[in-house]
Parts: C-alpha cells; structure tokens; sequence
C-alpha cells in the first residue's frame, strides 16, 4: 500500500483511540431521586458530569413513570424532589 494510506489508517486509529478516550474518562456523579407526583412515588438512580444534570436526569426518569402527556410530565419534573441520595 501507499504511504499515504497508511498515514489515512493511522490518522482515522488515532481519531477513533482519543473520542474513546474522551467517552471514558469523564468524572461521573450518581444520584438516587425520589419524587411524588399525583399521589404516586417513583425512586430513579441516574449519572452524569455534574450534580444538576445527574438530578435532572433522575427526576426526568421517574417523571417518566409517575406522568402521562407533555403537560403532566412538565408538571412532574418542575416538583421538587422528596429526596436526592449522592452515591
């Protein structure tokens, strides 16, 4: 093969090994978040780069449970949360 195509396979190993990297080497927080909605109870675990978003995925996930309808889950994830454990 030509030296330029193995400069191209080089380049692309290269690109592929550092988005790898970067996916991996985050620092991930974790929380557990209880909410009530209408009555009903739902506890979701979730992570993420930081604390707000791990939250906010974590009352997005048992929004997802607890609420039918964009009104309703829009309702749900603006309710303060019963808890938030930090693992």
């Amino acid at each position: 093969m030509k030296k330029t195509v193995w400069l191209a396979i080089a380049f692309g190993v290269l690109v592929l090994g550092a988005i790898v990297f970067s996916t991996f080497n985050q620092d991930r927080v974790r929380c557990q978040v209880c909410v009530t909605f209408k009555g009903q109870r739902d506890c979701r675990t979730a992570s993420a780069t930081n604390r707000q978003e791990a939250i906010r995925a974590a009352v997005s996930n048992a929004c997802a449970q607890l609420a039918s309808g964009v009104t309703e889950t829009t309702q749900c994830e603006n309710t303060q949360p019963d808890s938030v454990d930090f693992r």
